[in-house]
């Protein structure tokens, strides 16, 4: 019992200590407040000196090196593989013979096709003699020469399988993969053969932002460095721009790279493309976070009197890393508020902090 009653006492005097701490801190804020509702009532604010600076717009972006031309050359005609002139690694001229398909089964259409226009020329010879007496009808006589024509046709197509059991080269380059074997046998459905690359020219891949994509052109030379070999400099030239970013607001752009030092970059490793140009005449610039909002607001504050916040209007122009090029609504010599602009309306009385 009187466990429980020593209990009781020993909460309620807790009680009564945090109650009047509360009370204490409640008059100090009171008094605080009152302190400051008796002052000048000036928000805070941080300022800048409008003025006019050099613009760069250098910048570089990172990216990979792909091949100029790529191919996984596939077959065309259905047969064994009896003979393979090429392996991996090995350059490669358009036109050349990389491997041979056995042509029998082709051969053998050519050579029954070649009796079908054989036999469709005697037809139509006999045909157009009759039509002179008077022994067949118009009608069969144009029979007679489609045959013939169809003839030819087919004649034409098995001639081109023939000269297909002859696998070339369709573009310069490396054969970077070979996937057949000699005996392997390959269907007209496309059976994969080879990967061939040209490499005498590289494409990097890189993207830029919207600000700086504004100032390239197709065309446009570039300086390139290669990861691999910093101490040589390559030079590019801007073929694609995209005209729609992708999902990362991003703007995809490829650059022609001549593949002509001494060493060679290889496709897959990694550059850099360096945006260089002229040197831009001075220009009124702010720091992106004088804007009230966002840049899109076209308004900021800027400070009069030493002691008061205007608000104007301003028309802001390109976006510069983190600041903004004024075109219109602002002097040199003026200044800005940068921050605090949240707790200001026009006229608002600040304090600003240099």
């Amino acid at each position: 019992m009187k466990r429980g009653i020593i209990t009781a006492i020993i909460i309620i005097v807790v009680i009564g200590v945090i109650a009047w701490v509360l009370s204490s801190n409640k008059k100090k804020n009171d008094a605080q407040t009152a302190l400051v509702s008796q002052g000048s009532g000036a928000v805070s604010v941080r300022i800048a000196t409008v003025k006019k600076e050099a613009v760069d717009l250098d910048f570089s972006a990172n990216g990979n090196f792909a091949p100029n031309k790529e191919l996984n050359f596939l077959s065309e005609n259905a047969g064994r593989v009896t003979k393979i002139f090429v392996d991996e690694g090995d350059r490669v001229s358009k036109g050349q013979i990389l491997a041979r398909v056995d042509a029998e089964i082709i051969n053998t259409d050519r050579e029954t096709a070649q009796a079908t226009l054989d036999n469709a020329i005697k037809d139509e010879a006999r045909y157009v003699s009759s039509f002179a007496t008077g022994g067949v009808t118009q009608q069969q006589l144009d029979q007679a020469k489609l045959a013939t024509k169809n003839a030819r046709l087919r004649l034409q197509s098995s001639a081109r399988r023939v000269n297909d059991a002859n696998i070339k080269s369709p573009i310069n380059g490396i054969v970077n993969k070979r996937y057949i074997e000699v005996g392997a046998f390959v269907t007209a459905q496309g059976t994969q053969l080879f990967e061939l690359v040209d490499v005498s020219k590289l494409k990097l891949n890189v993207n830029v932002n919207e600000n700086q994509v504004a100032n390239l052109k197709v065309g446009n030379s570039v300086q390139i460095k290669s990861n691999v070999f910093p101490g040589d400099n390559f030079t590019g030239k801007i073929t694609f721009i995209a005209a729609k970013a992708d999902n990362t607001l991003n703007f995809p752009v490829e650059i022609e790279v001549e593949n002509n030092h001494s060493n060679t970059i290889k496709a897959g490793m990694y550059g850099t493309a360096i945006f260089k140009f002229p040197a831009q005449a001075p220009t009124i610039t702010v720091p992106r976070g004088s804007f009230v909002g966002s840049v899109s607001s076209n308004q900021l504050f800027v400070l009069e009197n030493g002691n008061t916040a205007k608000i104007r209007k301003v028309i802001a122009g390109r976006i510069i890393n983190d600041n903004v090029e004024i075109i219109d609504g602002l002097k040199e010599g003026e200044t800005v508020i940068v921050s605090g602009q949240i707790n200001l309306i026009d006229g608002s009385a600040v304090a600003p902090i240099k």
